[in-house]
């Protein structure tokens, strides 16, 4: 794992990693914007049809503060949502560095099978988190339990969507992934554990994907290493 990190870490000056951290953040910020954008004409129609003077600063204020609480909440969602469109990208890269036999022979998904990709993980994120809910809720007297929830049952779900993003590129059926391609459930675990953490830290959050998508590539290619990979 830490040796993933530090390939992860080393290649971020990498021209194409950062044309896609580039564009990573500009997709990203480009849905919080529409977001507030449609907070704001909400807001004005809601204020007009309750007949409130002066609704247009309040709904703009407001549609300010929407946006960026959504962004603090929903970042972690949004930001693997964005990644897997732009996952391919970034495993490439890593790959063709690395792994180049590996790279020659990876059928890339293309960024519709991203996309959906992108989905299927968001409505995972959103739908487990809200199962999740009431325990978050009992958890919130106890202080940290209510985090250490969120992250326990995050780092599953991330792990899982990394994990399978790079197997992608070379497995047709993920459901039926042979052993040499799957890394194990605690190593798993701990790549997903980490992106969850990472990307609760401002300004380090921006590159979390990145490095994330980087981190699974290694840790898949790493064990191929251990059994051979077919």
């Amino acid at each position: 794992m830490l040796q993933a990190f530090i390939l992860s870490i080393s290649q971020l000056s990498d021209r194409s990693i950062l044309l896609v951290l580039l564009k990573t953040l500009s997709l990203s910020l480009a849905l919080f914007a529409i977001l507030g954008v449609g907070a704001y004409y909400g807001l004005v129609w809601l204020f007009a049809w309750l007949d409130w003077s002066g609704g247009g600063f309040a709904a703009a204020a407001a549609a300010a503060i929407i946006a960026i609480l959504t962004g603090l909440l929903l970042f972690r969602v949004v930001a693997m949502f964005v990644l897997n469109i732009f996952s391919d990208d970034i495993v490439d890269a890593v790959e063709r560095r690395h792994y180049p036999q590996q790279a020659e022979a990876a059928k890339p998904p293309g960024y519709l099978i991203g996309m959906k990709m992108g989905i299927a993980s968001t409505g995972r994120a959103i739908g487990y988190n809200i199962l999740a809910s009431p325990v978050y809720v009992l958890l919130l007297v106890t202080g940290v339990g209510a985090p250490l929830a969120f992250f326990i049952v995050n780092a599953i779900l991330i792990g899982r969507d990394l994990h399978d993003m790079v197997a992608s590129r070379h497995i047709n059926n993920i459901a039926e992934l042979p052993t040499n391609w799957r890394i194990g459930k605690a190593q798993r675990f701990i790549l997903g554990l980490a992106t969850a953490l990472l990307l609760a830290i401002p300004v380090v959050n921006f590159l979390a994907p990145i490095l994330a998508a980087a981190m699974a590539t290694h840790l898949v290619h790493q064990r191929g290493e251990e059994e051979p990979l077919s």
